[in-house]
């Protein structure tokens, strides 16, 4: 008995040790950030889905193209625009429960983007951990210019 419970203790403690050695899914690297993007001044932001003042956006989708928009302009390295037309870069969001994506086109958009981040929680107001991944690839591409 007493050789049995030492089996299943060192199988827990195994197990809870695997478990904390296991990839963090959620904290994948960001990919490489293209060095196209060292110019941009000017940023439009928007949904897949349509603009913040599109009466059919889901609220999710509006409240993350504000939580990006006040993270930006909080940085201070990019101005904001409101026609897509005015921008150098596009940044297009998208906010689920299961996951927040947030992708970057050079402006006009081509079709394909050229930077994407994805994670659950990374678009919500105050804390944009997918928009602080941007801001390091940004600056990072700054510093080789």
């Amino acid at each position: 008995m007493k050789r049995f419970c030492l089996v299943a203790i060192s199988l827990i403690v195994l197990a809870a040790v695997s478990a904390l050695a296991a990839p963090n899914p959620d904290a994948a690297k960001a990919p490489p950030f293209p060095g196209i993007l060292a110019n941009a001044r000017y940023v439009y932001v928007a949904s897949y889905d349509g603009d913040q003042f599109d009466p059919n956006l889901l609220s999710e989708d509006r409240d993350a193209i504000n939580a990006v928009q006040s993270a930006i302009q909080d940085w201070g390295k990019l101005m904001i625009v409101y026609r897509p037309s005015q921008a150098d870069i596009i940044i297009l969001v998208t906010s689920r429960p299961s996951e927040d994506l947030m992708a970057v086109y050079e402006a006009p958009t081509s079709g394909s983007f050229l930077w994407r981040v994805m994670g659950r929680g990374g678009l919500q107001s105050g804390e944009t951990p997918l928009v602080t991944e941007f801001e390091q690839g940004f600056e990072s591409v700054q510093r080789h210019n």
